[in-house]
């Protein structure tokens, strides 16, 4: 008598996912960093983008953080594509970000708890946050590692400078100063760029709260738009004008 012995079968992502993208690695950085800008276009990670951006050093902080995450995860997944199966790629795509994170965590915490303490649990939050994971399922999971890198560096560099400006408007609008603390996240030299801008009598209150935070955002969108579509419009014109020539 034989026993019967069910096999577990996967598929591996090289397997199912189509022809790796040829894409030239400067049209990879214009997309992470402008036309597919995760804050600006994609809208992704909005909660960190709100709840940390009260300040110009705390954004900039989790922004490295993020970068740092999404880079490591998105060359890391790529590099072992060919030895995921399909239908456990999204489990252990958590398992590689969480680990990461938990490293970039302790780290912080180690050499820069006051960066920690302001950053609070938005920075153990990077596991769930949707570039992260939505870079690993789009692209880093279907090209090669250096592509995944670059795609990475990209987005998470475009992400970061949206959390920088975002934050640097919100802290110069409701609490009149730039910069402030960040010797405790670069430094004793970074004293001198700490600057005391606006008077505490003629800030704004609402621009560290919430609804300040999504009018800001909203502006910042706007303006990208607006410099998209003025863009088109010039490349239109050009295009009518070689045609009537």
């Amino acid at each position: 008598m034989t026993d019967n012995i069910d096999t577990v079968q996967g598929t591996k992502e090289s397997e199912f996912t189509p022809a790796e993208s040829k894409n030239s690695l400067l049209i990879i950085i214009i997309k992470g960093l402008w036309k597919e800008n995760p804050g600006l276009c994609q809208l992704l990670g909005l909660c960190p983008l709100l709840a940390v951006t009260t300040t110009a050093v705390s954004a900039l902080g989790l922004g490295i953080a993020t970068t740092l995450v999404v880079i490591l995860s998105s060359t890391l997944i790529s590099c072992l594509r060919s030895v995921i199966f399909t239908e456990v790629r999204i489990p252990i795509y958590v398992i590689v970000i969480a680990t990461l994170v938990t490293v970039v965590r302790f780290y912080v915490e180690a050499y820069f708890p006051e960066l920690y303490n302001a950053l609070g649990i938005y920075l153990a939050l990077i596991v769930t946050n949707c570039i992260i994971m939505g870079r690993a399922e789009a692209f880093a999971g279907r090209n090669r590692p250096l592509q995944a890198a670059v795609d990475g560096l990209a987005c998470g560099v475009g992400f970061s400078l949206v959390l920088f400006t975002l934050g640097s408007i919100r802290e110069v609008l409701g609490s009149g100063t730039w910069m402030f603390g960040a010797h405790d996240f670069l430094g004793d030299w970074a004293y001198a760029l700490e600057i005391n801008l606006i008077s505490s009598d003629h800030t704004y209150l609402i621009a560290i709260l919430p609804p300040g935070g999504f009018f800001i955002l909203a502006m910042l969108i706007a303006a990208k738009n607006a410099l998209d579509q003025r863009k088109q419009h010039k490349e239109q014109s050009l295009a009518i004008k070689s045609k009537q020539i």
